[in-house]
């Protein structure tokens, strides 16, 4: 296990800033998960870790030794790419083995890793087999195989289950996170889709145009977000964002729900004015659209009804909803960074 720190870590391409001084430092055995819309800067920034990037100015620390301009090679880390770069060519055994056979390890010693790391994946069956012969998540598994044969202090992955169908991924999702609590290694794992983010990450590292916006758990970044881009990149629906007075008001959707049903009282309930203008119901949950009686330029507002609350709601009429003040969150309009507690009209 190694902890990776990144000091003032950029990367320019034809002067626009990829990366633009990020500080970040992993914890030894975390799962750290860089999550951000396409471009944010994610990809690049996990490549000057690997050493596939030269950054343009700031350090890489690996285990806490500077490998900022070490080749990928000496950093004793694996990755794992969205196209998992397997050989087609070469069988399941020989694709697992073949880093092995690069760092010259006699030929017994190669057969007991690929054999332990085929059996940690359950792919000994395959191993014979060419990447063709093979499904999207035996691919998958068979190129983390490969990787981790190497041992490495750090895994890094940049979207690999990517190219997987909704249902498998979720399988594959949890063996990963199984796997990497087996080996207990420094993981750190590029994604732009929030459930991986959320199921996978013990902290996830927020970014928006090259930057990092927020480093949380999970829980810290969904509930208490540093500014109104994460409030609105994390959650589906994401977080409604109202104007109110001379600040900016949020809350989550399953927050908002028609007064009788919800649970706080008195002074720890907010209550608003909700005109419906849509129901959409989607059986696990309904989604209501419509407008906030706030004297705001910005009020269209969703409401995430759990199905278990048998509420008659129709598009057309007027209903009273609420929130739990424990639940608002304020912004700054200027700088949309998070402020604490209501702001003063």
């Amino acid at each position: 296990m190694a902890q990776v720190e990144t000091r003032g870590l950029t990367k320019s391409f034809s002067g626009v800033k990829a990366v633009d001084r990020v500080d970040l430092a992993s914890r030894e055995g975390e799962f750290l998960v860089l999550l951000g819309p396409s471009g944010c800067g994610k990809t690049t920034l996990l490549r000057m870790i690997a050493g596939l990037e030269e950054p343009t100015s700031g350090d890489v620390l690996i285990g806490g030794r500077v490998v900022t301009h070490l080749p990928p090679r000496v950093r004793n880390i694996a990755m794992v790419f969205q196209s998992y770069a397997l050989y087609p060519h070469m069988s399941v055994l020989k694709n697992i083995a073949f880093p092995l056979q690069t760092q010259g390890m006699r030929k017994g010693a190669v057969q007991e890793k690929v054999q332990w790391a085929a059996g940690m994946f359950g792919i000994q069956h395959l191993l014979h087999r060419k990447p063709r012969e093979l499904s999207g998540g035996e691919r998958q598994r068979v190129a983390i195989a490969r990787a981790m044969v190497r041992n490495p202090s750090v895994f890094l992955l940049d979207e690999p289950l990517s190219n997987l169908d909704a249902k498998l991924r979720t399988a594959a999702r949890e063996e990963l996170q199984q796997f990497q609590r087996r080996v207990g290694i420094t993981t750190i794992y590029v994604t732009h889709d929030q459930v991986e983010a959320m199921g996978l990450g013990d902290r996830i590292v927020v970014m928006s145009d090259g930057r990092v916006r927020q480093i949380g758990t999970p829980r810290e970044v969904y509930q208490y977000p540093a500014d109104t881009f994460v409030a609105a990149f994390l959650g589906s629906p994401p977080m409604n964002l109202v104007e109110r007075e001379d600040y900016l008001m949020g809350f989550r959707p399953e927050s908002f729900l028609p007064a009788e049903a919800c649970r706080g009282e008195g002074e720890a309930v907010e209550c608003f004015e909700f005109v419906v203008t849509w129901v959409e119901d989607l059986g696990s949950d309904r989604l209501v659209y419509g407008d906030m009686g706030l004297q705001s330029a910005h009020r269209h507002v969703i409401s995430k009804i759990p199905a278990n609350v048998n509420l008659g709601i129709e598009g057309g009429k007027t209903y009273t909803f609420a929130v739990l003040k424990e639940d608002l969150r304020f912004f700054d309009p200027k700088t949309g960074l998070t402020v604490n507690g209501a702001p003063e009209p």
